[in-house]
């Protein structure tokens, strides 16, 4: 319960609205403390005014001293004031306590000065003392209480009310595509990957459901390509692993002699069933960041013409016309010679298989400020627009009958991307169905 979205949504509305109170009412706590503390004063000042003043008149109209004993005790206990009033000589000649009367008023009250009263002279000395304040800490939180107290509680009330009904509404709201992405999820690690959220929301949510969905597309994506793996690879592994069991069976039946040709046969079908793990097993390195590269700076022109040169036979088999169009001057670039070598390979391999009699194959290189351009051009059959994006997958074919007619694993071009991209380069086709294809792969140039 403590851990629901709704009970946080609700504790932190409350503790929000609990803050704003508490903080208004102690502003104005503080406010009025401040204010009684000014208005008492200028009620202080303006008594003890009054009493000098009353004090003067009386001095004006009788010209002495005499008589004023009983008004400075009435306005002693009118006002709540110890006042003390002496002549000019210093002798009290009243006292609003009665217990000064006749003294000095220095010895009296030692170290506590009296004020000079002022009439056409001095005209005697007056000192009036305050009793104690009055707790203005307690009268301001009385009166802060007492007059706004009750509007702060039953506000506190209706704000937690409004709250309650906020988290109720609110927690709906944001809760109901929350817990779309969990159903979802739940679906998810069931291995159910065609569920989708609602993301026409905007803002966080929204984002978080676009993300969520881009997602699971490309989880339902990786799943179909590794379920169309398994079942290539198990596609390809049988073909000779048939084969071999087969032409087995026949020796061992004595349908077929154990020649030098039933041994080329079997020792094809067993290169073809090697190269196929090899190719696996190169993927896989890629896939895991665990293939080694061995980099130095090389002559990508002599490792161009070795290749193409390495192929001119099975070129001139089938009536190709191969050749590398290099212009001088090519920077060296740093690279595992024997993996580019891989890719031109599987590149040209491809050309080969993919292009008929009379046709050509031209390899090319160019420079361009910090990249090196390699292309592999064919006049072959072409590649259809809506199989060219899926042409570096694994296993894909053009051909959908899985025909065996041009040789290799169907993992050629998915190898030749991963060394490619090892190298820091890139990979893409472009093609015209019955006018040729052409690969290009780049390579950082070493500076």
């Amino acid at each position: 319960m403590i851990h629901s979205l709704n009970f946080r949504l609700l504790a932190a509305f409350g503790l929000v609205i609990i803050v704003i109170i508490g903080s208004v009412f102690f502003f104005t706590y503080r406010t009025t403390h401040g204010e009684i503390s000014r208005f008492g004063e200028r009620v202080e000042s303006m008594q003890d005014k009054r009493v000098e003043l009353e004090l003067s008149r009386y001095y004006q109209m009788m010209r002495t001293w005499d008589g004023i004993q009983p008004f400075v005790v009435q306005w002693g206990n009118l006002y709540g004031r110890r006042i003390i009033l002496a002549d000019n000589e210093g002798t009290v000649v009243a006292d609003s306590e009665e217990t000064l009367l006749g003294s000095l008023c220095t010895d009296a009250s030692p170290g506590q000065p009296m004020t000079p009263m002022m009439g056409t002279g001095t005209i005697g000395l007056l000192r009036i003392s305050h009793g104690e304040s009055p707790d203005i800490n307690r009268a301001a939180l009385q009166i802060t209480y007492g007059t706004i107290g009750r509007f702060f509680l039953w506000a506190g009330l209706l704000a937690v009310a409004i709250a309650l009904l906020l988290t109720f509404f609110l927690s709906r709201r944001i809760l109901a595509p929350v817990k779309a992405l969990g159903d979802a999820a739940r679906e998810y690690g069931k291995g159910n990957f065609s569920r989708r959220v609602d993301s026409k929301g905007k803002g966080e949510v929204g984002e978080l459901a676009r993300s969520f969905n881009s997602m699971a597309e490309n989880l339902e994506h990786t799943e179909r390509l590794r379920r169309n793996m398994v079942a290539d690879v198990a596609h390809e592994l049988r073909t000779p692993l048939s084969n071999l069991t087969g032409y087995l069976e026949a020796i061992d039946d004595g349908v077929i002699k154990s020649d030098k040709n039933t041994i080329r046969s079997l020792n094809e079908e067993a290169s073809t069933l090697s190269r196929l793990i090899d190719d696996l097993h190169e993927l896989s390195l890629a896939d895991a960041g665990e293939l080694k590269l061995v980099t130095r700076p090389e002559d990508i022109s002599r490792l161009i013409k070795e290749t193409v040169t390495a192929l001119q036979s099975k070129a001139a088999a089938k009536g190709l016309t191969i050749s590398a169009d290099l212009p001088d001057g090519i920077p060296e670039v740093k690279i595992d010679s024997h993996r580019i070598r891989q890719v031109l390979h599987n590149l040209l391999v491809n050309a080969v298989a993919h292009t008929g009699k009379e046709g050509r194959i031209t390899v090319t290189a160019r420079h361009r400020e910090d990249r090196l351009y390699i292309s592999v051009t064919d006049t072959g059959e072409g590649i259809p627009a809506e199989d060219l994006p899926m042409i570096f997958e694994r296993f894909y074919r053009v051909d959908k009958s899985r025909a065996r007619a041009t040789g290799g694993t169907g993992l050629g071009l998915t190898i030749a991307k991963r060394l490619v991209e090892a190298h820091g380069g890139t990979i893409d086709a472009e093609s015209q169905p019955g006018q040729g294809s052409t690969f290009t792969f780049t390579l950082p140039v070493s500076i």
